[in-house]
């Protein structure tokens, strides 16, 4: 039998029918309880979908045009050139693009990864002197605009020799990266302290701890952390356009490759203006991201999950 409130002048109230106001509002909006409620949510989430879909679809369709067609903003392509799929690979190195822009996000989000875990699990797990004003150091540098560094950075590369090859591309995150360090940092906090100090009585060392213990923990965490290196790797133009600039066009990723063939076809640059084979290009290139993100949502979703329950 459920017990009830006995306060004085109150009426009796079940406590598990007691729902903070917020709670209330929340739900409310969660789930409307009409059917013209329930209509014109869905009506919404319908609106804000083709909204979310329309570029894509204009981008298929647009890769299925002829030359002249491919900036009519149809829908249905009036002419379907199918033979474009086939054509591009001819036209452009593609495939060398996709290849260079897979290996170097694999590298950047491999390393960001691991290395931002390692930092994190120090931060979280042990405790020394100044600590607290360290970790504030490293959140520091995400205040940093990339312009302000940019130039002394190439510099740096530029002294080592590496310029037109792929390390600039991913050295950096050898050291890790703020954001990713204060995200598994948050993580790793909500472990329970007593699974390490249980593995050190058992004479489990430093690296153990983190090898054994947390980074199993963690497999959500880290997942969104790699997630989201890849895709910042691979659409990062602004990096390749300044360190490969100076390759060959078979070394181009493919941000920087979509950007030549712009460039390679436009009436203006002695092009014929066959920008469908572009339209191809890009869609195809935007195909490993959605298999990635298909394959990874499930931990993504945990993982986000986590970290808000953790507040």
């Amino acid at each position: 039998m459920a017990t009830t409130l006995q306060t004085p002048g109150i009426a009796q109230v079940r406590p598990e029918l007691v729902v903070p106001p917020r709670r209330r509002w929340r739900r409310a909006l969660s789930r409307p309880k009409t059917l013209a409620g329930r209509v014109f949510l869905a009506a919404v989430l319908v609106l804000f979908a083709l909204l979310f879909l329309y570029p894509f679809a204009w981008l298929l369709a647009a890769s299925l045009k002829p030359r002249g067609e491919v900036f009519d903003n149809a829908l249905i392509p009036k002419t379907f050139m199918p033979g474009n799929y086939a054509e591009v690979w001819n036209q452009l190195p593609l495939l060398n693009w996709m290849f260079n822009s897979v290996a170097i996000a694999l590298l950047a989000a491999t390393s960001v990864a691991i290395m931002s875990s390692i930092v994190a699990f120090g931060f979280a797990y042990f405790r020394f002197p100044g600590r607290g004003l360290l970790f504030g150091l490293v959140l520091a540098t995400m205040m940093l605009p990339g312009a302000v560094t940019m130039i002394p950075i190439y510099l740096i590369w530029k002294e080592t020799g590496l310029l037109g090859t792929w390390v600039p591309l991913w050295g950096m995150n050898l050291f890790g990266s703020a954001f990713y360090i204060f995200l598994q940092r948050q993580f790793f906090l909500g472990v329970p302290r007593e699974l390490f100090e249980a593995a050190r009585l058992d004479g489990c060392s430093a690296w153990g701890l983190f090898w054994r213990i947390a980074m199993p923990l963690s497999i959500p965490s880290f997942v969104i952390v790699f997630l989201f290196e890849f895709q910042a790797s691979w659409n990062n133009l602004q990096a390749a356009l300044i360190y490969l600039n100076a390759g060959s066009v078979e070394d181009f990723t493919a941000p920087l490759g979509i950007a030549y063939a712009m460039t390679k076809y436009s009436p203006s640059a002695g092009g014929q203006g066959d920008y469908q084979y572009v339209m191809v290009a890009s869609l195809l290139v935007t195909l490993p991201m959605l298999i990635l993100f298909a394959f990874g949502q499930r931990y993504f979703i945990e993982g986000v999950a986590t970290q808000g329950r953790k507040g």
